[in-house]
């Protein structure tokens, strides 16, 4: 009998919902040892470069998303326990929130009407369809909120998700260097503009520069899903009107 190919062996393993929990993995698992050989530099930002070795083994492979998600999901449901675990170095912070709520209230309201009027605007200027503006319009919360908030203005939904996912790789990547550009010291006011401009993958960004950094952030994170709730889909209807 003819000893077994590669291919073979990859059909044997991509049998077994364990597969996907165990390269995703492997994947973070490298990307994080990256990340500290290139001294924590945000280039090398671990949720980035673990994505792109996922997408190269699915693609190399042959996989589907939905072959690949039925072991990965166990890592999909920890993102709920995760987002409330956060509670825990925000309650570390809370003596300095009640401080500043009034600053925060500010800085979650600009900052929401900014994001989502820019995107709307920007679409509109290039030519982009409603549709396209509308999945826009969202892009700065977090993943779920988001999703919902555009299919209910008229966006699609996945195309939301896609733009969320890119809207915080962005963040992470670029965040702690414009922080530096524009001379910003401030843990807090970095944290909320983590949060609120690249939601979870920021956060995650936030909490590796400083414990402080990522509890405002996850603080910034919850607090503006709810605000762009609320007003984003006012903020189309405004915008609507002046188009």
């Amino acid at each position: 009998m003819p000893d077994p190919g590669l291919k073979d062996i990859w059909v044997y393993l991509s049998a077994s919902p364990l597969l996907g929990l165990t390269i995703t993995l492997v994947a973070y698992g490298l990307a994080y040892r990256l990340y500290l050989r290139t001294g924590s530099s945000p280039w090398a930002n671990p949720v980035v470069t673990s994505v792109a070795l996922l997408i190269g083994v699915l693609v190399l492979t042959g996989s589907t998303y939905d072959d690949y998600f039925a072991g990965a999901q166990f890592v999909h449901f920890l993102l709920g326990p995760a987002t409330v675990a956060l509670a825990v170095p925000l309650y570390q912070q809370f003596s300095r929130l009640r401080q500043l709520w009034l600053p925060v209230t500010i800085s979650l309201i600009c900052g929401v009407v900014i994001a989502g009027g820019s995107s709307i605007g920007l679409a509109w200027l290039l030519g982009g369809s409603t549709e396209i503006q509308m999945s826009l319009a969202p892009k700065s919360a977090t993943a779920p909120v988001a999703m919902g908030i555009s299919e209910k203005i008229g966006g699609l939904p996945s195309l939301t998700a896609v733009l969320v996912v890119l809207t915080g790789i962005t963040g992470a990547l670029l965040g702690t260097k414009l922080f530096e550009w524009l001379r910003i010291k401030d843990d807090t006011a970095k944290g909320i503009a983590m949060g609120v401009a690249a939601h979870g993958i920021g956060t995650a960004r936030a909490f590796q520069v400083s414990p402080q950094m990522g509890a405002f952030s996850g603080l910034a994170m919850a607090l503006s899903a709810f605000a762009t709730a609320l007003l984003v889909p006012w903020l189309v209807d405004l915008m609507a009107a002046m188009l």
